[in-house]
């Protein structure tokens, strides 16, 4: 330390742009203890430029980009480093219910696709009432996501088939689709590739175009979980052909748009999360994708971890947590049918779904994948009762708070502050209509993070 104060010291030698090279690999508790060594690195270390840049490396690039432009529109100035400990420390949401404009909306539905691309929101197909399943595709604007009255529209497009139970993915600007159920049980395996289209006259269209992926098909599925890696499809688990529930893990490869061939991998690894159907996965940067909840064979629901890394020659799945039941109050209860999504901060807005007795819930919980340990363990079976307390937290609600539902469907705007959560089932008095008290919603809410 002593060494910091001597002016013949080399690091005190460095230049500006060089000291923030540095700062720029090192932990967050590592740069504040640099800035308490003196008065310059001090200086250097709290400038709004260099946590903005901070901001860009832990938060991504696109997330900052998407708070610049809603803070600008209410004319706020950030102040990236209050703004990076807010998003570290935040502990609430609020909600509230949206409204369509002149009434005109999709009808209520579960087990749909739902996604925000292009500052906009799109939905296809879902189950409805009576056992149907939905083929009509809507799109609304969004702007900042901060509106509360969206004007949807319907587009006629014919395909892809309706089904529900698919999962459906952003890569760049284009949307992913893939697996899902008919009406007649038939499990699918077709893909497709969607591109949102405005013409001159600001009118929006989606393009579907099937993705030629012969002779390596997937296998068909439904109740599937999916999620885009950069610029690559990885998909997991569901219900097949015959009824079971999958365990099996595939990768399709859209560097190039999915212009050229395609073709399914099927990631092979040592241990694997065991089968399950209406679980979710999300990636949290890098080539690292969280598994979280489901229904197994058995029926039984989980609520456990489970960590893939595609990066390397060997992938692999690492169960990052186990024994939850000795945790009750500091970990999510066992679900189905819930929503995960990447919020701001790198971290993931866990919402609803359901446990095993199709009680549905309507809490949310935040995972800090950081606060995990780190993949090169390379145990799995980690004891993580520390742990789980550092990476789960219940959050507080403000506002309309959504009623209670499962296999509803959520996504956030580009900033990763405003989450949407779309339909979903929630329980209903037990009518000739509302078979066993199940009811289909038709409620919309945006959630927003409080900082």
């Amino acid at each position: 330390m002593a060494e910091v104060h001597n002016s013949k010291s080399c690091i005190t030698r460095l230049a500006h742009d060089h000291i923030f090279y540095i700062l720029h690999l090192l932990p967050i508790e590592s740069i504040l203890c640099f800035s308490m060594t003196c008065k310059r690195f001090r200086t250097m270390a709290s400038s709004d430029a260099f946590w903005q840049s901070i901001c860009g490396r832990d938060f991504g690039s696109s997330s900052v980009d998407g708070v610049q432009a809603s803070y600008a529109a209410e004319c706020i100035r950030i102040h990236w480093k209050k703004l990076y400990q807010q998003v570290s420390q935040f502990g609430s949401v609020s909600c509230v219910r949206l409204a369509a404009q002149d009434g005109i909306s999709p009808i209520p539905r579960a087990s749909h696709s739902f996604n925000s691309v292009s500052d906009c929101l799109v939905l296809f197909g879902g189950g409805c009432a009576g056992g149907r399943h939905l083929d009509d595709t809507w799109i609304t604007q969004t702007e900042n996501g901060f509106q509360h009255v969206l004007q949807w529209q319907q587009i006629n497009s014919g395909v892809p088939t309706g089904r529900f139970g698919q999962t459906c993915n952003v890569i760049g600007d284009r949307l992913v689709l893939c697996g899902g159920i008919n009406d007649k049980g038939m499990r699918q395996n077709d893909t497709w590739i969607g591109h949102l289209i405005c013409n001159e006259k600001q009118e929006l269209n989606l393009s579907w175009r099937l993705l030629d992926v012969r002779p390596n098909e997937l296998p068909p599925r439904g109740a599937l979980a999916g999620c885009c890696v950069g610029e690559k499809l990885v998909i997991h688990g569901g219900i097949g052909l015959d009824g079971s529930r999958l365990n099996d893990t595939w990768l399709l490869d859209l560097r190039d748009g999915g212009r050229s061939a395609a073709f399914w991998r099927e990631i092979v690894t040592l241990v694997s999360p065991p089968a399950r159907s209406g679980h979710t996965l999300t990636w949290i940067g890098g080539t690292l994708v969280i598994l979280f909840g489901g229904r197994g064979n058995g029926y039984e629901v989980h609520n456990y971890l489970w960590l893939l890394n595609i990066g390397g020659d060997y992938p692999e799945w690492v169960k990052l947590m186990c024994d939850t039941y000795n945790l009750p109050d500091t970990v999510p209860d066992p679900r189905v049918g819930h929503s995960a999504t990447l919020i701001l901060g790198g971290q993931v807005l866990i919402y609803g779904g359901e446990d095993s007795q199709r009680h549905r819930k309507d809490d949310f919980w935040v995972l800090d994948p950081s606060a995990a340990p780190a993949i090169k363990m390379r145990s799995h079976a980690l004891n993580l009762k520390r742990s789980s307390k550092m990476m789960w937290k219940r959050l507080r609600v403000e506002g309309q708070q959504p009623s209670s539902r499962s296999f509803h469907r959520a996504c956030a705007n580009q900033s990763g502050q405003c989450i949407y959560i779309s339909w979903g089932m929630v329980d209903g008095l037990s009518q000739p209509a509302e078979a066993f008290g199940l009811r289909f919603n038709g409620d919309m809410y945006l959630v927003k993070i409080l900082l």
